[in-house]
């Protein structure tokens, strides 16, 4: 992929990760003069019909209208190329969170609370939608902070899906995503809730608290929860 032109005018750089949904790069646009860096994301569907060029540019809507939030990266382009899907988004200069969040280094309670509202309020924006949305796969490495002026961003859409509501839950649509510790139990068994973002972001507060990673807590036998609270000094 390095060096290769899609679309007749994004320039791949580099390649910036690699996950369940597909590939992402680092690109040049073209077409553009200024800064024209951008993220393209390679999605390699295992069946091309016509369901999935439906489900494809479903996608690409519900990506186009959570841009339009300013803590979001904003949809650029998406076309098929190859028998394969490239999204194009927004390219945010800055760095993720797992460079601030660290094993054995402790926010602050106050540092904490400053982090939740600002996050809370990019998740009230997208649960919001209609119909809602999920994210699925909020963790540290999934939310950025932008140089220009420290605010976080939302990045990663690649597991989010539209839900809809049926006697006042939310049902689920699309097959399991998220990553081990953050998720919940119910995400796992492919009964995602809106909620279930909720408990990923409380997972990062108490992983900031704490300076553990999830994994390295101890839970109730009983209820499931993790044991966290001699860890950290909060209210």
């Amino acid at each position: 992929m390095i060096g290769k032109i899609l679309n007749g005018r994004y320039h791949i750089i580099r390649q910036l990760g690699k996950g369940g949904f597909g590939e992402t790069y680092l690109a040049e646009d073209q077409w553009l003069d200024r800064d024209n860096r951008c993220v393209v994301k390679r999605l390699k569907p295992d069946v091309i019909n016509a369901v999935t060029l439906r489900l494809f540019e479903t996608e690409a809507q519900v990506l186009t209208k959570l841009g339009s939030h300013d803590q979001i990266p904003q949809l650029l382009a998406h076309f098929q190329q190859d028998q394969e899907f490239y999204l194009v988004q927004e390219f945010i200069d800055g760095h993720d969170l797992t460079q601030e969040i660290r094993t054995n280094y402790q926010w602050s309670e106050t540092e904490v609370i400053k982090l939740l509202e600002e996050i809370l309020a990019i998740l009230e924006f997208v649960h919001q939608q209609n119909p809602p949305v999920i994210h699925r796969d909020i963790k540290p490495a999934n939310i950025m902070r932008r140089r220009k002026d420290g605010k976080i961003m939302l990045i990663d859409f690649g597991g989010v899906k539209r839900v809809k509501t049926e006697g006042g839950g939310s049902t689920l649509l699309t097959p399991v995503v998220g990553t081990q510790g953050y998720t919940p139990d119910e995400q796992w068994k492919n009964k995602a809730q809106l909620c279930s973002d909720i408990y990923a972001v409380g997972i990062m507060a108490i992983e900031a608290l704490t300076g553990l990673q999830p994994r390295q807590h101890l839970r109730d036998s009983k209820t499931g929860q993790l044991l966290w609270r001699d860890r950290a000094e909060v209210d």
